[in-house]
């Protein structure tokens, strides 16, 4: 497996000066943490897609979890966990409050989904990412587990121009008007879930394409503001986390993501609990409130995102996007993962 890690050499400082040097830099999460940050989404997709198609529902999270808390205790941060998508019995590693990387380095708010829908894992279809965010200590918004999110999320170009308040038919036009398109054109990613047939009925009478999901929530906001991707707009409810997650991504490229709270478990009919704002609409900077927010992700399954994990003779590759909101640049990092051989002992016939 390539590495990013730097080894003891002549004229680099020891392992101690690193630590005191990374310990002075704590104004907030850059560019350099992500590229260590882009290691813990590597083995962790490699480790959920070993469970990718088994139909073993919680296998894949609960190893992308597991790969993540190896990994991230030695990244250079003093790192919380405010958001991370699943329930505590998937694992217990990362649970919300845990405290994660070397102690040294920028103090930060984790945010975690470990292949953004299980389901996804264990039916092979696209979508499926490992994901981490990070902001400065307190940026990230923490809703309850209890609750799921209304979402609209669009790319740099039409930020300015949708209401989540509008009725949808309203909003795809406007999308359509700033892009230069007819709305015949406009593609809308909707979670195929039975929540949103009359949501795919109003977009479709409205005129607009339906590119409905199976899941990968983060994906499909990404996708909505990434200029090689065929998705204009993401709307429709899911993952509260997943909500904070994607916002921490849309922030590193100028999109913008409108959501308001929602019950959990809408399908069945579940109504509003108490001490919960079902009204207020929290926008991106709401849900990220930090000046330097920091987004990786790797493929699991692969889609016109990123590709998955792929395996070839002596090696692994994955593709990766690394994010950052200052400067806003983003990357993408395709890796090779090289297997170590296995040396046969002199003298004996491996045959």
């Amino acid at each position: 497996m390539q590495e990013w890690g730097t080894p003891e050499v002549p004229g680099r400082p020891r392992a101690k000066e690193r630590n005191a040097i990374s310990s002075a830099r704590t104004e907030g999460p850059d560019h350099t943490l992500a590229l260590e940050l882009v290691r813990v989404t590597e083995a962790a997709a490699i480790a959920a897609d070993r469970w990718v198609g088994r139909g073993a529902t919680n296998r894949g999270k609960a190893a992308a979890l597991e790969a993540i808390h190896k990994r991230i205790m030695s990244v250079p941060m003093r790192g919380v966990v405010v958001i991370r998508e699943g329930e505590k019995r998937d694992t217990p590693a990362l649970f919300t409050g845990e405290g994660v990387g070397d102690g040294n380095g920028p103090a930060c708010d984790i945010g975690i989904s470990a292949g953004d829908s299980t389901h996804l894992m264990a039916r092979e279809v696209p979508y499926a990412l490992t994901a981490i965010a990070v902001a400065e200590r307190g940026a990230l918004y923490d809703p309850s587990p209890a609750l799921s999110m209304e979402k609209l999320a669009v790319g740099p170009d039409c930020a300015d121009v949708v209401d989540i308040n509008r009725p949808v038919a309203e909003n795809l036009h406007a999308v359509a008007t700033a892009k230069g398109v007819p709305v015949s054109e406009v593609i809308v990613a909707v979670l195929n879930r039975r929540r949103h047939l009359k949501l795919v009925r109003d977009i479709r009478d409205a005129g607009a394409r339906v590119h409905l999901i199976e899941g990968g929530d983060v994906a499909g906001a990404i996708a909505a503001a990434c200029p090689h991707s065929p998705v204009d707009i993401l709307v429709g409810t899911g993952g509260a986390a997943q909500g904070v997650i994607a916002a921490a991504a849309l922030s590193c490229m100028g999109g913008s993501l409108q959501a308001r709270l929602r019950p959990n478990d809408l399908e069945h009919g579940e109504k509003p609990g108490t001490g919960h704002d079902f009204d207020t609409v929290l926008h991106t900077g709401d849900l990220v409130r930090g000046q330097s927010v920091v987004f990786c992700a790797t493929g699991v399954t692969g889609s016109e995102l990123l590709h998955g994990v792929q395996h070839h003779a002596g090696r692994t590759t994955t593709q990766s996007m690394v994010m950052c909101s200052t400067p806003h640049t983003v990357r993408t990092v395709t890796s090779e993962h090289r297997h170590a051989r296995r040396r046969e002992h002199p003298g004996i016939d491996s045959g």
